[in-house]
């Protein structure tokens, strides 16, 4: 042998045994030049088994077949694929990325150790000075732990998608990108958009809006502060009282069912094990049920109120009412020095008119007069029915004298109603109207009385005219 030729074979063997890698060499024959001690750990068969023959195969298979390097010799991954290979290894080969005319392979060998390998091969050819093929050299990589966390990351993958699709509660997931991994039945069933035409996509704003804009959970994605997120959802937020770094609201959404619906939703950060922000979670619930339920609360209790506030038969407010208002309004004339006048209205003769036509004719007259009173009062008035034919009316900002006009136009008005009776008859009624400006010595009690008094003057006077309190 050539010194060169034996320097080179020496330098090989050196290589290749001091390579912490399982390698293995054949020449042109198939025959095992090397095969070093890395490999004989891997595979547990030693070297003397395997120098000088060409059963290579009987580390790997319990037939015999060829190994990746012998498939290179002869040329099968030349023009792959081979449609003999009965295993069709060549659609787990491929060209090496790294190595020029090199392949590589990932497979799983179960006769390798207790239990089976998972090994990475890469075969490169050898060539002499004139580029002949005179053997192979496979290198053989143990990454059945790498095949393992990756078969347990997508078992937990499968297992979170199996648990996000199980809950009932509408779930959707974005990753770092804003693009959606998960969209659960639920959320379809709520939002009417199948998982298939999102998933993949950055289009999860258009199941709730009609023009593009973040969701929650890619504001929560974005680490956005309470401002941005107040721009979009204006105070009907707040941070998640259960989960760092989450938001929740509650909306109002149009474009969701047929008449829009009522959301919770909550979005929460997802991080990985070392803490980096790589998606985010959001879930949603339908409150609007509750929603209406407490709107309908809201108008009962408002109607309640409005009923404890107004007299049924007139629609006017009722005394009750009066006694919760004028100690306001007289406290605002007293603290800024502001006129008050109270007016106090009875009907003439009213108990006649019930002898003659009876009560519900005497209602329909006193319905009258309310419609005059309404008819009469400026934005700022405020009218009560203070008992049986009598009614009162608060005139904040103004005088006796200035609620003097207000008062006649009123009594002229009642003075022109005709009410017709069941019995065809035309009933005239006509109103006496006291008014008493408040004073700094008024109490509630001292004003109405004043303009009550002032009333009974104006009857005294023949019914059907005005009297101001004090007015000689």
């Amino acid at each position: 042998m050539p010194r060169s030729t034996e320097g080179n074979s020496i330098a090989l063997t050196q290589l290749v045994e001091g390579n912490p890698v399982a390698t293995i060499v054949i020449d042109a024959a198939h025959r095992v030049t090397h095969w070093n001690r890395a490999c004989v750990v891997l595979t547990g068969v030693p070297a003397g088994d395997m120098i000088g023959r060409s059963e290579q195969w009987r580390a790997f298979y319990k037939t015999p077949r060829p190994i990746l390097a012998d498939r290179l010799i002869d040329g099968v991954l030349d023009g792959m694929p081979d449609a003999s290979d009965e295993r069709n290894i060549h659609k787990k080969t491929r060209p090496s990325n790294l190595i020029e005319d090199a392949f590589e392979s990932e497979d799983f060998f179960p006769a390798i150790g207790p239990n089976g390998r998972w090994l990475f091969i890469t075969a490169a050819p050898i060539r002499n000075e004139a580029g002949e093929i005179i053997g192979a050299i496979e290198t053989l990589q143990d990454v059945t732990e790498r095949r393992r966390a990756d078969a347990a990351l997508r078992d937990s993958e499968a297992y979170l998608a199996q648990i996000v699709d199980g809950s009932s509660v509408p779930t959707l997931v974005i990753d770092a990108a804003h693009r959606v991994t998960h969209w659960n039945r639920a959320c379809e069933a709520m939002t009417g958009t199948l998982a298939r035409d999102v998933i993949g996509t950055s289009d999860q704003w258009k199941a709730f809006y009609s023009t593009q804009r973040p969701i929650m959970a890619d504001l929560v994605l974005d680490d956005a502060d309470d401002a941005t997120v107040d721009r979009l959802y204006h105070g009907r937020f707040q941070p998640s009282m259960v989960i760092a770094g989450g938001f929740e609201a509650e909306d109002f959404f149009p474009n969701i069912g047929e008449s829009g619906r009522w959301l919770f939703f909550t979005a929460a950060p997802l991080r990985n094990g070392d803490g980096e922000l790589v998606g985010a979670i959001e879930t949603l619930q339908d409150v609007s049920e509750r929603r209406h339920a407490e709107e309908a609360l809201r108008e009962s209790e408002e109607r309640y109120r409005l009923l404890s506030q107004t007299d049924s038969l007139t629609g006017l407010y009722n005394a009750r009412f009066l006694r919760e208002r004028l100690p306001g309004e007289l406290e605002r004339a007293t603290r800024y020095g502001r006129a008050l006048a109270l007016l106090v209205l009875d009907c003439d003769h009213f108990k006649q008119i019930n002898d003659c036509f009876g009560h519900l004719e005497g209602d329909r007259v006193l319905q009258a007069l309310a419609d005059s009173i309404r008819q009469s009062l400026r934005r700022t008035d405020i009218a009560f029915r203070y008992g049986g034919e009598e009614f009162v009316v608060l005139m904040p900002e103004t005088t006796a004298l200035a609620a003097l006009p207000l008062a006649e136009r009123l009594r002229v008005a009642f003075a022109e109603q005709v009410v017709l009776s069941n019995t065809g008859e035309d009933i005239h009624c006509t109103v006496s109207i006291g008014i008493a400006e408040w004073g700094v010595d008024d109490s509630e009690k001292s004003l109405i009385r004043r303009a009550d008094a002032a009333c009974y003057q104006a009857k005294e006077r023949g019914r059907n005219c005005v009297v101001i309190a004090g007015d000689d």
